[in-house]
């Protein structure tokens, strides 16, 4: 009898074929909601992109103009031993600034969400406030903070025994370096890691580090074993908010780098509006796009969202 009553109960596809049947023209209604945002993405984001993918398989004209005559040219130029640097330079400042975002704002992110119920809105309000500034506004003040007679060059006197030291750091992490190219990364960056480690922790429940302490476990074990996996989708989302952007921003590199540090985004800025070679300059966006498309798509395949990853 069980057997006959589970064949003659309807599958999933009846029920939803019953359910077209009950309600004539839903599927009309929804295909109309969503119309203006599929039309709004076709105008403003497959349509761009299809006249990017067009311009980077054409050819610059004698004036700067578009001669759309198929060509592989760009893409074999991104191949060149200079570009390829600047490329692969670009990879590595991003992770570096994941790295230490993680770094940095996984101890932040754990003080918000162990803090008291009543204090976090007020600590996460802190976190935001940078927003509130102008990016340009924020970049202007680390190169005053950073120049030679800034206020950090002014200060390291007041180090005391640890001047030689400070001065060490402060001549790596100087306007026009490298390392002040990775502080204002990290400076701007820095929230987009603390918000989702903090939605990660914040879940987290005290029993469970209880638990882990009564099975032997100490201190760092549950940390590694516990709070590790269980904030991991809050790393691997704050991951790709801070290496994709990183990847492609150029203000920063620009500012606090000067002409010493050149990125990909300052080699395609440099192609649209200095150099004026927009097909270039779509090829190289369109390989940045792919490279963060592959490290996107190889963070959600090996540490998938909501799968269970935890073994105490």
């Amino acid at each position: 009898m069980g057997e006959l009553a589970d064949r003659q109960r309807p599958g999933a596809g009846e029920l939803a074929a019953l359910a077209r049947l009950a309600r004539p023209g839903a599927a009309r209604h929804g295909l109309l909601l969503v119309a203006p945002t599929i039309g709004w993405l076709v105008v403003f984001l497959v349509l761009p992109l299809v006249i990017v993918v067009a311009m980077s398989l054409a050819t610059r004209g004698t004036h700067g103009e578009v001669v759309y005559r198929f060509t592989l040219d760009n893409y074999r130029a991104l191949l060149r031993p200079h570009y390829a640097t600047i490329v692969l330079d670009s990879a590595w400042v991003a992770l570096l600034t994941t790295l230490a975002c993680v770094l940095l704002g996984f101890p932040l992110a754990w003080f918000i969400a162990r803090s008291r119920a009543v204090r976090r809105p007020l600590l996460l309000f802190l976190v935001l406030v940078p927003f509130w500034t102008n990016f340009l506004i924020r970049i202007y003040a680390w190169m005053i903070l950073l120049r030679g007679e800034g206020v950090v060059a002014s200060a390291l006197p007041l180090t005391g025994p640890f001047e030689l030291a400070a001065r060490m750091l402060f001549g790596y992490v100087r306007l026009y370096t490298p390392g002040a190219v990775l502080v204002g990364m990290v400076y701007e960056f820095l929230p987009f890691m603390v918000l989702p480690l903090y939605a990660s922790l914040e879940k987290l429940q005290p029993t469970l580090l209880e638990a882990a302490a009564d099975l032997g476990a100490r201190p760092w074990q549950a940390f590694r074993r516990v709070t590790v996996p269980l904030a991991l989708p809050g790393i691997v989302a704050g991951s790709i908010l801070v290496f994709i952007p990183v990847m492609g921003t150029f203000i920063v590199s620009d500012l606090l780098g000067g002409k010493q540090v050149i990125l990909v985004g300052n080699l395609i800025q440099n192609q649209f509006l200095s150099a004026r070679d927009p097909t270039f300059g779509s090829a190289a966006s369109l390989i940045l796009m792919i490279m963060t498309l592959i490290v996107t798509y190889f963070y959600t395949r090996k540490f998938g969202f909501g799968e269970e990853i935890v073994a105490v």
